[in-house]
Formats: C-alpha cells, sequence, structure tokens
C-alpha cells in the first residue's frame, strides 16, 4: 500500500518554472515505478514523465520533452517534477502515480495501482 501526496502547484506566468513535489508512505518506495499525469479540463488523463525504480531511466511526454524532468530521492520517498519554460497548455491537474510496474506509469495500457489526490498548475499567457 502506497499513500501518495502531492505539493508545490500553483499559479506562474507563461516561460516560468515550477517544481511539484510527491510524497510517498511506506518503506517499500523504491520498489514503485513512479510517474506524473496530468488532465486539462473538458480532456483526458495523459500521460506527463515517469522513472523508474532506482531513477536510473525516465521516460517523458513528447509535448514536455525538453521542458520537464523527474527525478526521485528513494532515502526521502519522493518524486519530483520540475517543470521549466511552461506554457499555457501545460495547465492541468497533475497527479502523481505509483505501480511496481515500469510499464503502468510510463503511458503504456495498463493503469497505475496509486494515485495521489492531484495539484492545478494553471500558467497564464
Amino acid at each position: 500500500q502506497v499513500e501518495l501526496v502531492e505539493s508545490g502547484g500553483g499559479l506562474v506566468q507563461a516561460g516560468g518554472s515550477l517544481r511539484l513535489s510527491c510524497a510517498a508512505s511506506g518503506r517499500t518506495f523504491s520498489s514503485y515505478a513512479m510517474g506524473w499525469f496530468r488532465q486539462a479540463p473538458g480532456k483526458e488523463r495523459e500521460f506527463v514523465a515517469g522513472i523508474s525504480w532506482s531513477g536510473g531511466s525516465t521516460y517523458y511526454a513528447d509535448s514536455v520533452k525538453g521542458r520537464f524532468t523527474i527525478s526521485r530521492d528513494n532515502a526521502k520517498n519522493m518524486v519530483y517534477l520540475q517543470m521549466n519554460s511552461l506554457k499555457p497548455e501545460d495547465t492541468a491537474v497533475y497527479y502523481c502515480a505509483a505501480d511496481q510496474k515500469l510499464s503502468a506509469v510510463v503511458g503504456g495500457s495498463l493503469v497505475p495501482h496509486y494515485w495521489g489526490q492531484g495539484t492545478q498548475v494553471t500558467v497564464s499567457s
């Protein structure tokens, strides 16, 4: 069982930066691959970024590649999403997700088992 709590969302101007954080409970954090997903109003939830159990491999949606960076700190049970050069189209609720299967957090057909409550990111033009 993993509980996830996101923080760090807010309002930012286009071109600005935000860093999202996700705190995970439990003593087996390093056995979970982690991912970030987002859902904009009227749109389906979409994959943003994923990271392997040790952090050695990262994956990104084409729309954020080169602007966003996912990282994790297994000693602190934390995963982060650094978002730079933000665009109005990045506006969405961002969700942290966890699954023991890497394929579930990198935008495949599987759905992650565990989700946070989400944090709102709003980018103004």
